[in-house]
């Protein structure tokens, strides 16, 4: 008898999920609380739509969270509440799993190891929140097979299975629009180390208390990156314990956090490659992640950057202290709060001085109230614009040498539908002018 599955969202994961239970010959109904969702429903399959549709879950045999911000208390179900994290881990023929997760960089480090054990000439597998849903690359995997997956605080809410490497990048507030609190969202990304044995391994921030945390409460042995005990910078080179790889010059993404960012995904692919060339190769060619610190053009000596995935205040003070000393002019604001405490970002840009922030939005505006009571007055705030309005300004303010950057530190603006189209408008307005 066919079981009976019911998945709430139908985007990329929920997708993935409907072709692996159909696979499996499952009865499946599709909820979405949108009126329409984002992709087209399988001709014949049932599809229960609206605000009230989740109150419809009795009588399934699995309800799975298509959508990983579904809270899982919001579930009202006889039956098993899923995920495709916890599907992924209870069917995958391989443990060779590397678990990444953090707040920012965690794109970064999920593919360069990706990167690194591929040069090594292992079978490696990327899948996550990093774009590839999980479900869809399993069919694909062998016992021996390596799988680096980034997961969310929401993939890693409800697992039962830690990974058998698991890396913990930088923590700060986010997604506390989902999330009740901080400490939930700690504790939703701590299920990473929760579960892990004494055989497997936690790779963690050397200074970060969240990420520490996390740490300790794994059975595994612990690995603090950019330290000694895994991979780190020493003299201008990068070294794997005793063992020199190559020199720091080399590496093509700016910034500090992106060195720290390089150390954990090279300490996380060690633990199964040792090769210094491998190693080598697969850092000195990794030219970063679109949307992340990318170089966008060079026009008459100003540099445009592209960090339009930057939603927190770390990562933006992570794209000024990139450029330093370089005189930097910002993008800053939206329209979408997702609980974060922009008072710490308002102390940030009073002790590093921008050259000049231009803010945008309700939320801009909000921000640079904040920060002129800190003392930072460089700054503009424009309630009604466009990327084009905004990004001819940062041109006429800037003058060569100086870096613009789109690092806006909220959500969407409110005008795109996510962070990558927000970053692609900003991209195409650069490369007219």
């Amino acid at each position: 008898m066919a079981i009976k599955v019911a998945i709430l969202g139908f985007g990329e994961e929920g997708r993935a999920a409907y072709a692996y239970f159909a696979r499996q010959g499952a009865e499946i109904t599709i909820f979405d609380e949108a009126p329409q969702p984002k992709y087209e429903v399988p001709q014949g399959v049932a599809f229960v739509h609206g605000p009230d549709a989740f109150a419809q879950l009795m009588g399934f045999d699995k309800v799975l969270r298509g959508s990983p911000a579904i809270r899982p208390d919001r579930i009202q179900t006889d039956g098993e509440i899923t995920s495709v994290t916890k599907e992924f881990f209870a069917a995958c023929p391989s443990t060779n799993i590397i678990g990444v997760t953090g707040t920012k960089g965690k794109g970064t480090i999920s593919t360069l190891a990706y990167d690194i054990l591929k040069e090594a000439g292992l079978t490696a597998h990327l899948a996550g929140n990093v774009g590839v849903p999980m479900l869809a690359i399993l069919d694909e995997i062998r016992p021996d097979d390596v799988i680096v997956l980034e997961l969310s605080s929401f993939q890693l809410w409800d697992i039962e299975v830690s990974p058998h490497v698991a890396v913990v990048g930088m923590i700060e507030p986010e997604h506390l629009e989902v999330h009740k609190d901080m400490a939930e969202y700690v504790a939703a990304k701590a299920r990473i180390a929760r579960f892990q044995a004494a055989e497997d391994v936690i790779i963690y921030h050397p200074t970060n208390e969240y990420s520490a945390s996390i740490a300790q409460q794994s059975a595994g042995r612990k690995v603090r990156y950019n330290t000694a005990e895994g991979a780190y910078v020493k003299d201008g080179a990068l070294f794997v314990g005793e063992q020199e790889i190559m020199a720091i010059s080399r590496i093509k993404i700016p910034g500090h956090h992106n060195v720290e960012n390089i150390c954990a995904a090279v300490t996380a692919a060690w633990q199964f490659t040792q090769s210094v060339e491998a190693v080598r190769r697969a850092v000195s060619a990794f030219a970063g992640l679109e949307h992340r610190l990318e170089f966008v053009r060079e026009v008459d000596g100003v540099s445009y950057y592209n960090d339009s995935i930057a939603t927190t205040v770390g990562s933006v003070a992570a794209a000024i202290k990139a450029f330093e000393p370089a005189h930097e002019l910002l993008v800053i604001g939206g329209r979408y709060d997702k609980g974060i405490d922009f008072a710490e970002l308002a102390i940030i840009l009073a002790r590093m001085q921008p050259k000049r922030v231009l803010f945008v939005g309700p939320i801009g505006a909000k921000i640079a109230t904040l920060a002129a009571a800190q003392g930072y007055t460089r700054s503009e705030v424009y309630e009604e614009w466009t990327m084009s309005d905004i990004v001819q300004r940062a041109a006429a303010l800037s003058e060569a040498g100086d870096v613009v950057i789109l690092s806006p530190a909220t959500a969407s603006f409110g005008d795109f539908t996510n962070y990558k189209a927000r970053g692609q408008q900003f991209k195409d307005t650069v490369q007219s002018l």
